[in-house]
């Protein structure tokens, strides 16, 4: 189950949320002004996410790859756009 709490809270008791988390594999979700904005997840959840990230990431590179209608995008174009050269 998912807990959600106000970042002001979490703050006052940062110790016993981290200690949930990271014991219990409680999820927790700070919130601002009613809005969520971030999460305290066990590190197993994150590498999960990392994980069907980096799928979802491999299978859109393969499916481009078989796509016969993609055209290569030149690697100096990649670098200028991203604003690394």
């Amino acid at each position: 189950m998912t807990e959600r709490i106000s970042s002001s809270k979490v703050r006052d008791e940062f110790s016993e949320a981290l200690n949930r988390v990271a014991y219990q594999g409680s999820r927790i979700v700070l919130n601002r002004r009613g809005k969520d904005v971030a999460a305290l997840v066990p590190i197993e959840d994150l590498k999960l996410l990392e994980e069907l990230e980096e799928r979802m990431d491999l299978e859109e590179a393969e499916r481009r790859l078989d796509d016969p209608n993609e055209k290569p995008v030149p690697y100096e174009s990649v670098r200028k756009e991203m604003g690394l050269a």
